[in-house]
């Protein structure tokens, strides 16, 4: 008996100290794995992400007459924006970090901040909250891709709940913002906004290249 309890004791240790090796090496390669994924995505092109232009059902996009510029209101204040999402207008003195491009639910800052960094040439990809997971992934591998030379790096992926604004066209999952200025000359200064029904690097692509960062209220600026 004591003999058959040993080995049992044995194998029991054998096992713990097998799984516990499974585990290190599990951990120690996620981040591993991560890197070369992350290395990888950022030499692709935006287009190679989600569906194609073509099928992204996406709508002509909507000139909305720009409102607020530079109008800093105090952090906390609520802003209620005429457009949903916002393409301009009052916003925080403090702007979204300039060097972080993808937000969740869990960590992205109030909009009034994010309407900030669009007073300084960013594209915001605006996606529905409720968007299946499989989609923001998309979206954050975008957030990592190369970007076009025309956005100068000047992009944010963020959520947008339905309490931020008023209701999205139909079927419409995904939006893209812009705050242009007079550099496409146009008398006055505009927003941009195109909604689309899936996630589309293409579409996106062709939107930024379209109203790019220089064309902004402030393009220095961050």
């Amino acid at each position: 008996m004591q003999r058959d309890q040993a080995r049992s004791d044995k194998r029991r240790t054998l096992l713990i100290v097998a799984a516990s090796i499974v585990v290190g090496l599990a951990i120690i390669a996620y981040p591993a794995i991560k890197l070369i994924q992350d290395s990888r995505t950022r030499d692709q092109a935006l287009s190679s992400f989600g569906t194609a232009a073509s099928g992204a059902s996406c709508d002509k996009v909507v000139d909305d007459k720009a409102s607020g510029t530079q109008i800093h209101e105090p952090d906390g204040k609520p802003i209620m924006y005429p457009v949903s999402p916002p393409s301009s207008g009052p916003h925080y003195a403090t702007w979204a970090p300039f060097g972080k491009k993808f937000y969740t639910t869990n960590d992205r800052p109030p909009v009034p901040n994010l309407v900030h960094n669009l007073e300084h040439g960013y594209t915001i990809l605006w996606y529905r909250d409720t968007l299946p997971q499989d989609q923001i992934d998309q979206i954050e591998q975008i957030s990592k891709a190369k970007l076009p030379d025309s956005s100068l790096g000047k992009f944010i992926a963020a959520p947008f709940k339905e309490t931020d604004g008023a209701a999205w066209p139909e079927g419409k999952q995904v939006a893209f913002s812009h705050w242009s200025g007079n550099a496409q000359g146009q008398t006055t200064a505009l927003g941009h906004r195109q909604f689309c029904a899936s996630v589309s690097g293409e579409a996106l692509t062709q939107f930024m290249d379209k109203y790019p960062a220089l064309d902004a209220q402030e393009p220095n600026g961050g």
